[in-house]
């Protein structure tokens, strides 16, 4: 895959650095479940993880990947056609982001009761089918109201079934992660990471993801970009948004965000973008606007990659529509984040934390 042998500089870039990822960290691999665009990838082998395979049902999410990872093996289509004896390798980590709308707080809040939040049951059908070639280490990532939601009857079936699946895990295996207090970046990002470890590989589960901090602290103003975007993204001064947003507007912060939400303009905290979406771009719902002068435009969707952690040269394939672009951006895991919860899993299997 072509970005094994690479890692980020400072700010944000891709740089080659072949000979200086170690042997013995080379050869601990991946696997990605609802592998979306690639974020928890991208964060995992920059720290030297190599991904063996990787799905997603979207072809969309499939067409982007490959422009980003272009000797992957992506396999598209339904979790629920997956063999595991047939059609994945063993492999020492996997990771998944299982669909989070049915347990998310903003949501139906349905949680198995919905065909999206019952996919969870299909990892753990994947890791039984592997048996004693289980993965070691299985990190999953979701909404933080899942922990808590339906008095918690949620999240201990979610620990029951990894629990007899031959992994240590419980509530102490779970961690609330923000990609602006932990990694640094200028959006508010609350999401949900529980790791477990196969009890065939160790006695306990010591891994923490408590205090994680970020390698850099990127201020909002190294990422919007003023006057370098085309007409598309501003509103016209006759929108109804357009007059709903300029009445709450701060003259005298430019980099203050707004929130257009269906019916009202939230105000986040200044320098700092609420929560990206999935549905982001897709109408009035969740989307973060600013000023320009007399103008009011929504983030691009470069700008939104930057927000996630994506580096600069992050690609999308030629002529698909900026809704979806939006919309995988939303969807992704923050490769920063997925960088540090890495480092602290490499740092296990490589025998530095017992």
């Amino acid at each position: 895959m072509t970005l094994i042998p690479q890692t980020w500089n400072d700010v944000g870039e891709v740089s080659p650095i072949t000979n200086q990822i170690p042997e013995e960290i080379q050869k601990f691999t991946c696997g990605a479940l609802f592998a979306g665009i690639g974020g928890f990838c991208y964060g995992f082998e920059k720290s030297g993880f190599r991904t063996l395979w990787c799905n997603d049902m979207s072809p969309d999410a499939a067409l982007t990947y490959k422009e980003n990872f272009e000797n992957s093996r992506y396999i598209c289509g339904d979790i629920k056609q997956l063999k595991a004896d047939q059609d994945l390798d063993p492999v020492d980590v996997l990771h998944a982001g299982f669909p989070c709308q049915s347990f998310s707080a903003a949501g139906h809040r349905l949680g198995f009761a919905d065909p999206r939040g019952q996919l969870f049951f299909e990892i753990i059908r994947l890791l039984k089918e592997w048996g004693n070639q289980k993965p070691k280490i299985l990190v999953l990532e979701n909404s933080p109201h899942l922990k808590d939601g339906e008095g918690g009857s949620w999240f201990r079936t979610v620990q029951t079934e990894i629990q007899r699946s031959g992994y240590w895990f419980s509530a102490a295996n779970t961690f609330i992660i923000d990609t602006r207090d932990n990694g640094g970046l200028p959006q508010r990002r609350k999401r949900l990471f529980m790791v477990a470890v196969s009890q065939d590989y160790s006695d306990f589960n010591p891994i923490s993801l408590n205090n994680l901090a970020a390698k850099k602290i990127f201020d909002i103003k190294e990422i919007i970009k003023f006057g370098e975007v085309n007409d598309y993204y501003y509103l016209h001064d006759e929108n109804k948004y357009f007059h709903m947003i300029k009445k709450i507007v701060d003259d005298d912060d430019p980099f203050q965000l707004y929130q257009l939400r269906k019916y009202f303009v939230r105000v986040p905290e200044k320098g700092v973008c609420p929560t990206l979406t999935a549905n982001m771009g897709l109408g009035g719902h969740n989307v973060p606007f600013l000023r320009e002068g007399d103008r009011m435009r929504k983030l691009t969707e470069w700008e939104c990659l930057a927000l996630q952690g994506f580096p600069s040269n992050f690609k999308f394939p030629e002529g698909m529509t900026k809704s979806k672009r939006y919309q995988q951006i939303g969807n992704s895991v923050s490769p920063v984040i997925s960088e540090l919860i890495s480092l602290n899993i490499i740092n296990f299997l490589r025998g530095n934390i017992k």
